[in-house]
């Protein structure tokens, strides 16, 4: 746990509200781009990345879009539309030049293994129709630098030399297909949101704040805010006033956007889904698996339900998960409360809602009947990736709480949204991240637009664009569009994170 502060400043040029990924790596930008910077960092928890962060509750590590299929969907025309996945690609690959940065200054003392390792990416399928789809998908990434080395296989011998557990006893007629790159990693967001942290409170005018739970926001006459913030141990509330606010609380995030009032927060609600894994307890099929293997997700069901049978490395051990299976509950933190939906419901967002509602019932259908799953209907569709599963190898674990946006649309009334969306104000003084996937992988592309659109004419400079050139190298430029820059920062960051090339 990390040590509090008991004399706290008044006013702190930056208040980031929530211990998670994007918390820390707006928090490590900001302070490396101007080190005078002071900072307050508050946290409703007694730990650091305890709820979506955390590795158990994350349904998604080291999203880059090698595997997820979602991100490649198919159009009318039978064309695959893959510039979504290219951009991903792209700022996944800013991201590890971030870490790459920290690491080889020295900023992260940890072996960068304790966060990030190289798992291979692989996507699965099986029926003539979706085998026919993954085909068309590899063929269309290939026209794109960054998924140049992926390989495409029907062949059930070469599907079993790169996931045995998928392949035995499967049935020997059944058309399957499937991806693979070595490429891919596995990220633990938990330890690296810890690592950023560490780094970040070691370095003067930083406060961190752990059980302190942010109760107001009050924007100034003069354009800063005045937040009330209440200590959960003592019960005692204090005040400070901030020049920029950054809501990064996972789910808590909506209904302290909403309290800010700020014009461009007004129209937006959450639909909260929460999920479950299967997690293995069998070290002899934990050893025999290494891939992150993903299918199609069931239709009407959000991309954090993307089916996978995923290899982690958690805490220096080897996991093996299956899911996540969703569900509901109306709470918007894993540690929430149940009245987290209600409470978010106002005059300005109740029609995008019930819009979004209407437009969405296969969504409602698919979490009622997620809900209703029996232990058996949940070890069938595990058998769908591992023919050969048995429930005793097998316990149920509670993965985290994701709160998809909704917000207003013209033409439906409102909308449901499964990315990550920034909501700020025009002012730049307050900035809110809603939203779910792809979320921590592409938390450094996310939080440098976020710095460019927040602190317009810092971030303009000759000194912060030379640093953000130090820290990220193909900063300004498309990775994708300039394959020898590209292979040069891949190259680059897989030396310093210890990654296959």
């Amino acid at each position: 746990m990390l040590k509090q502060d008991i004399s706290p400043n008044p006013a702190p040029d930056v208040v980031l509200i929530g211990a998670g990924i994007m918390s820390a790596t707006l928090g490590v930008l900001l302070k490396e781009l101007q080190p005078d910077l002071t900072i307050q960092v508050f946290e409703r928890l007694d730990v650091v990345a305890g709820e979506s962060s955390d590795a158990w509750n994350n349904a998604g590590t080291g999203h880059s879009a090698l595997c997820e299929l979602n991100y490649t969907p198919e159009k009318p025309d039978g064309t695959i539309e893959s510039s979504k996945a290219v951009k991903i690609a792209e700022q996944f690959e800013v991201s590890r030049q971030f870490w790459a940065y920290l690491v080889e200054k020295k900023l992260i003392k940890e072996d960068p293994h304790s966060f990030i390792n190289s798992i291979p990416h692989m996507s699965f399928v099986w029926g003539q129709d979706n085998v026919t789809y993954l085909k068309k998908r590899h063929e269309a990434l290939q026209q794109h630098h960054l998924f140049q080395n992926m390989r495409y296989s029907e062949d059930p011998a070469q599907l079993t030399e790169w996931m045995p557990l998928v392949m035995d006893g499967r049935d020997p007629q059944q058309p399957v297909a499937a991806t693979y790159t070595e490429l891919g990693t596995d990220v633990n967001f938990g330890a690296l949101t810890r690592n950023l942290f560490s780094y970040l409170k070691s370095k003067p005018g930083v406060e961190f704040y752990l059980h302190h739970d942010v109760r107001g926001l009050d924007q100034a006459d003069d354009g800063g805010w005045e937040i009330e913030v209440k200590d959960l141990q003592t019960r005692q509330k204090r005040s400070l006033k901030a020049k920029f606010v950054f809501i990064g609380a996972g789910g808590g995030s909506l209904p302290l956007l909403l309290k800010s009032d700020i014009p461009e927060g007004k129209g937006f609600g959450g639909f909260p889904v929460s999920g479950q894994w299967l997690k293995c307890t069998n070290e002899a099929i934990i050893a025999r698996h290494k891939a992150k293997v993903y299918g199609k997700a069931s239709v009407g069901s959000p991309p954090m339900s993307v089916p996978h049978l995923d290899t982690r490395m958690i805490n220096g051990n080897k996991a093996l998960l299956f899911g996540p299976y969703a569900g509901f509950s109306t709470k918007f933190l894993k540690n929430g409360s149940l009245l987290d939906l209600p409470l978010s419901i106002k005059i300005n967002n109740i029609r995008p809602m019930l819009a979004a509602g209407m437009d969405n019932l296969p969504l409602t259908k698919y979490l009622i009947n997620q809900v209703r799953q029996s232990p058996e209907d949940r070890l069938e569709a595990l058998r769908e990736f591992f023919p050969e599963a048995r429930m005793e190898d097998w316990e149920l674990e509670i993965a985290g709480q994701r709160v998809q946006v909704i917000k207003k649309d013209a033409a439906h009334g409102g909308i449901l949204e499964f990315g990550t969306e920034v909501v700020s104000a025009a002012d730049g003084s307050i900035a809110a991240l809603l939203g779910a996937s792809p979320g921590a992988s592409t938390s450094v592309s996310i939080m440098i637009e976020l710095i460019q659109k927040c602190f317009k004419q810092q971030a303009a400079s000759p000194a912060w664009q030379q640093k953000l050139k130090e820290m990220i190298p193909s900063f300004g430029q498309s990775l994708n569009a300039n394959p020898a820059l590209s292979d040069e920062v891949r190259a680059y960051t897989s030396k310093v994170l210890g990654l296959v090339r």
